[in-house]
């Protein structure tokens, strides 16, 4: 069961499928999917977010294989403003998106500071690893942010077409020691 997550601006809500109606009014702008895995239909289907919910992310999450989150404002607890997931895999730990109006504000750092602390300390796993596309400048800050090293470059495919990709990670020692240094 994924709990409920919070940080100093945010609530972190286990994904319902409920939550699939305001995905839907969000997620599909370019802005967001560019630098997606290109498993995410485009043009975005009218069901997408249903669908992937239904399909995908609730039953990897039933067989203990995923955890996901919608993101939400504390200050105003009803609307959903992004996502966050957590994977079971070798290259792709983490993923995540956040509605352009909210963007820039820090608050994708602070959801992934929480849910990095729940892979390490609630999960046990040794290490978080994300993949991302290289031009994917904002991504990148918050990797270097939590104290993660890139340790591959390779490429892959994005909804925006085949890019350069790097391979980011952060060990449970190192992440506690960076968390440890900032406080």
């Amino acid at each position: 069961m994924t709990p409920e997550l919070e940080t100093p601006h945010l609530l972190l809500h286990p994904l319902q499928l409920s939550d699939a109606d305001q995905a839907q009014l969000l997620f599909p702008q370019w802005e967001i999917v560019r630098y997606l895995n290109n498993r995410v239909p485009w043009p975005y289907p009218s069901d997408g977010a249903y669908s992937f919910y239904r399909d995908v992310a609730l039953p990897a999450a039933d067989r203990g294989e995923a955890w996901h989150w919608t993101l939400r404002l504390k200050s105003n607890p009803g609307q959903m403003i992004g996502s966050i997931s957590l994977m079971r895999g070798e290259t792709e730990n983490r993923g995540f998106w956040i509605a352009p109006p909210w963007q820039r504000q820090g608050l994708m750092s602070e959801a992934c500071d929480v849910v990095t602390d729940y892979w390490f300390n609630i999960l046990k796993f040794p290490v978080l690893r994300v993949a991302k596309a290289a031009v994917n400048k904002a991504s990148r800050r918050i990797s270097e942010k939590q104290g993660m090293r890139l340790v591959a470059i390779t490429e892959r495919d994005y909804v925006s077409g085949r890019l350069p990709t790097e391979i980011w990670e952060i060990t449970v020692e190192e992440s506690r020691a960076k968390r440890g240094s900032a406080r």
